[in-house]
């Protein structure tokens, strides 16, 4: 385990407590895992990011999934998953091509502008058009950096909490996997990898289960601000990110 040499274990403590925390907003909410923890694990280990951050992801929103089934909006689904898939491959280039942090950038602006148009009244309803160019936008910025909530999110942030999390998480465990799969010939999900992901594992166990002490509350007509709080983070987050590196 490689990987051990180069962290202490304060780093460990705090790689899996950020977990816990994601992943319990995310089992709340619907997404935030990647939003909350991937700018702390980047500075204990980069490569917690965005590969072990993603296979934990696809092992927690299985569970989500399952759990949310009856909720999920099967006809919007696949828009997303269409676009997710299609901006999951020139997301990989990218990781190649151009500097992370400012990606981050582009995307943190353009989530705040999204965020924005949502609090002024202005809408955009989950139709096949908006849930396949916000599909893309998740794919690539889910690839990137491990943060693909909030376009969708935003979608759908009217409707009921159960809805959001269902098709989020179906759309996640979709994504995930295609964005594993566009890492390894890149190099950026290899065994060293592997072996960080099952870190992140507790985490994800202990978040689902404690995530549904808080989904009752949230599910009392607070999906929306709780969706445009996360969001809003998530965009200060990756803006922040790219001045301070």
């Amino acid at each position: 385990m490689s990987f051990l040499l180069t962290m202490s274990p304060s780093d460990i403590v705090i790689v899996v407590l950020c977990s816990v925390v994601g992943f319990t907003l995310q089992g709340a909410v619907g997404f935030g895992m990647g939003i909350l923890s991937s700018p702390i694990f980047v500075l204990i280990d980069p490569r917690l990011v965005p590969g072990p951050v993603l296979a934990s992801t696809m092992v927690f929103t299985l569970a989500q999934t399952v759990r949310e089934r009856r909720a999920i909006d099967f006809s919007g689904l696949r828009w997303a998953v269409a676009g997710r898939f299609i901006g999951t491959f020139p997301a990989a280039a990218l990781l190649v091509f151009l500097p992370t942090d400012q990606l981050g950038l582009l995307f943190g602006v353009i989530v705040l502008f999204a965020v924005g148009l949502s609090v002024s009244g202005l809408d955009i309803v989950p139709r096949p058009p908006s849930l396949f160019v916000a599909g893309l936008f998740s794919g690539i910025m889910g690839t990137v950096a491990a943060v693909g909530g909030p376009p969708l999110a935003l979608l759908y942030q009217r409707s009921s909490g159960a809805t959001v999390r269902g098709t989020l998480s179906s759309l996640f465990l979709v994504g995930t996997v295609v964005s594993l799969f566009s890492l390894v010939p890149v190099g950026r999900y290899g065994y060293d990898e592997l072996l960080l992901t099952g870190l992140l594992l507790p985490g994800a166990v202990f978040g689902f289960l404690v995530s549904r002490r808080f989904v009752s509350q949230l599910d009392r007509g607070y999906t929306r601000q709780a969706v445009l709080a996360v969001a809003t983070f998530a965009g200060l987050v990756v803006i922040f990110r790219y001045f301070s590196a």
